[in-house]
């Protein structure tokens, strides 16, 4: 049980209230110990009256105050909270009166000031409490974005290294072999190797600086290259000075590039050449022309929702994407280092 929960349960609200109530009517004690006037009946009567609509008072305004009034301004909640000390502080004139016309001190300082330190300290016990309660559930929500960072950084992850994409690459490895090209084979084993240590160790990383994620764009693309006789090519068209400068979240263009393989015809009649560069608004943009399958299975868009998501949460900033009948175009936008 938090904090919390522990002040809002009934027995310790009934305690403070006690507690409140007694330093409340603490002037009417002293009266009580040093003035023998006081010790009659009758005043002891009122004394213990005075003090169970106190405890009463304050168990209601703490109760209100707790769990009723989720408000995180102060002076709104003091504002309701006056309203009703004001109500109260009028019935007990009223029974005063009514019932004790003999003794009658609802007009005194002491009652008085007895009201306005009630409503003060309830206020205040509320406000704290209140406040308390959003710093937990704030920093809950953090921890329970950085959980989500992790899964859909997972999950991100899961959906590049797939089987698809390392069945393929075994397979070109064994035409390699069948064609008998050792220096090709060995290079490709070579880029493969460099792939797969560079998507194991992403899992560490959050933004890399562009020239890394370009770096391992040079790997995929002779990998493409072979796998797809040259029909696949790649345009990049990047300043080295920019490449420093610019971040980009790890792992950002695999999932693109495997995204032109997935949804576009690539063969004799249908080459395709995948566009890299930077806008004038230092944005990353990845084009290509649309060949597009007639039937593209398992098509649910999972690779470019996780990309988004990343983006979104590493750099606050949206990914764009366009397309028409002729070409797809997607903008990353890039943070500086």
């Amino acid at each position: 049980m938090n904090l919390f929960d522990k002040l809002a349960s009934k027995r310790t609200m009934l305690i403070i209230s006690i507690v409140m109530g007694t330093f409340i009517i603490y002037p009417n004690i002293n009266e009580l110990l040093w003035h023998s006037k006081y010790k009659e009946p009758e005043f002891l009567v009122i004394f213990f009256c005075r003090y169970l609509f106190f405890c009463i008072l304050i168990w209601i305004l703490l109760l209100a105050n707790i769990r009723r009034l989720n408000i995180l301004t102060f002076s709104k909640r003091l504002l309701k909270t006056l309203i009703f000390t004001i109500i109260a502080y009028g019935i007990y004139a009223f029974i005063s009166l009514a019932v004790l016309s003999k003794h009658v001190d609802c007009f005194t300082g002491i009652l008085l000031f007895q009201f306005v330190v009630t409503c003060l300290l309830c206020t205040l016990t509320g406000h704290v409490i209140t406040m308390y309660k959003e710093q937990k559930k704030r920093e809950l929500e953090i921890e329970q974005l950085k959980t989500e960072n992790l899964q859909s950084r997972y999950n991100a992850l899961s959906s590049q290294v797939n089987p698809h994409f390392f069945f393929n690459s075994l397979n070109s490895i064994t035409a390699l072999v069948r064609e008998e090209k050792k220096y090709q084979t060995l290079e490709y084993i070579h880029k493969l190797s460099g792939v797969f240590r560079y998507i194991l160790q992403s899992d560490k990383k959050g933004l890399v600086c562009l020239k890394e994620e370009l770096d391992f764009l040079e790997a995929l693309r002779y990998m493409y290259e072979v796998r797809y006789a040259n029909k696949l090519s790649f345009t990049i068209n990047v300043a080295a000075e920019k490449q420093e400068l610019l971040m980009i979240p790890v792992l950002s263009l695999l999932p693109l590039v495997e995204n032109v393989m997935k949804h576009n015809v690539i063969d004799s009649d249908n080459t395709m050449e995948i566009t890299i560069m930077l806008n004038d608004m230092d944005e990353l943009v990845i084009s290509n022309p649309v060949h597009e399958k007639i039937n593209v299975f398992n098509c649910n868009g999972i690779g470019l929702t996780n990309l988004a998501e990343r983006f979104t949460m590493l750099t606050t900033k949206k990914i764009t994407v366009e397309k028409n009948s002729s070409i797809f175009k997607i903008t990353l936008p890039l943070t500086t280092a």
